[in-house]
């Protein structure tokens, strides 16, 4: 067991190791907000709160921009996994209680389709430390507590934007305490709260009846999975009530990218065996197109990228030796120079490590 000082230290080192990754994404994100301010500035005014309220909108589409391939990779991984879900199953139900072979079938499935399912979770990995950022940025705004180099370095901008209002609400203002009253700030927080609700539920709602397949909708995940639809739209009712406008902003924004986002997707490129699938087939053949040929092209596409990535990966060692997996084992290739100075590729063939269970047999 570990002492208490040692927990101690490693607590220390992760504190020390985010706030490391913090500075440069605070750095990014306090220099968005303010070279979109001081776009907004010269038409609305500099201590305006719509040259404040443009500046969080464009900030935040601005990081929802950058962050479209992350989302697109997020995307084309879960619908590949969702065209692999038969042939999945179809492992399991032939192996059972085996799980040592049905974990190598499952991976040899996973390198001939070329997917890798971890990569559906590393976008949303990646997105956290960003949003965090932004939304430390201008929660610490709103208390005068000045993140990133930019508000730093211009603590008269810090205190324009802390004082700055919209509708009579100041951008740092909170719906609680009511120390003054039910006025402009709490009308605008309710405002916000109702969009951010209703954008997040519409969201979820749309993804489960348009894009999710029929078998995704039955079982214990799928009733957990309909009461999320309720609860995470009520989190916002009791979250939003105790953040700044400035942050409330921010995520309607955010939510209406993502509604908007979501739509495009479902339309143009939904999840096989869904009724959004089945809607998209229907007008590619009533625009003259062959929808079966155009999955299988975006499959190919999606299987050689992958298996250019684990070639990629694949390297070589020090001695200079390309390694490249294959279904019946591992190629090593070495490229080895003569005493003529010619390059002669020598090629050995390494069986892969059979389970317990394959010994058996």
């Amino acid at each position: 067991m570990m002492s208490p000082l040692v927990i101690l230290g490693l607590w220390s080192g992760l504190q020390s190791l985010g706030h490391a990754i913090m500075i440069p994404l605070y750095w990014a994100v306090s220099g968005l907000l303010v070279l979109f301010h001081k776009m907004w500035s010269p038409l609305l005014g500099a201590d305006s709160g719509w040259s404040w309220t443009l500046a969080i909108v464009f900030l935040t589409i601005s990081i929802r921009i950058i962050l479209i391939p992350l989302f697109v990779k997020q995307i084309n991984t879960s619908r590949q996994m969702q065209l692999i879900q038969p042939k999945m199953k179809a492992i399991q139900e032939k192996y059972g209680d085996d799980r040592e072979r049905s974990g190598q079938e499952m991976a040899n499935l996973y390198k001939e389709e070329g997917v890798n399912p971890t990569a559906s979770c590393l976008p949303l990995l990646l997105q956290m430390p960003i949003f965090l950022a932004l939304f430390r940025v201008l929660d610490g705004a709103s208390r005068g507590i000045a993140r990133g180099k930019f508000l730093v370095e211009n603590p008269d901008l810090l205190n324009s934007l802390r004082h700055s209002k919209i509708f009579g609400a100041n951008l740092s203002g909170r719906f609680l305490p009511l120390n003054d009253g039910f006025g402009g700030t709490q009308i605008v927080a309710i405002v916000l709260i109702i969009i951010m609700v209703v954008t997040l539920f519409y969201t979820q709602l749309q993804l489960m009846r348009k894009n999710m397949p029929p078998e995704a909708l039955t079982g214990p995940m799928a009733q957990q999975q309909k009461m999320m639809i309720y609860l995470f739209p009520l989190m916002y009712l009791f979250t939003g009530v105790s953040f700044p406008i400035g942050v409330m902003l921010y995520w309607s924004t955010t939510n209406l990218w993502t509604l908007g986002q979501q739509e495009i997707l479902i339309r143009s490129n939904p999840t096989p065996n869904t009724p959004a699938f089945v809607d998209w087939q229907e007008r590619m053949r009533a625009k003259g197109k062959d929808p079966d040929e155009i999955e299988r092209r975006r499959r190919e596409k999606g299987r050689r990228k992958s298996v250019k990535a684990t070639t990629v990966a694949a390297g070589s060692d020090e001695s200079g030796s390309a390694v490249v997996a294959r279904q019946g084992g591992v190629t090593r290739q070495t490229v080895r120079k003569a005493s003529d100075g010619t390059k002669q590729v020598v090629r050995r063939q390494q069986p892969t490590r059979k389970t317990r269970a394959d010994r058996k047999h």
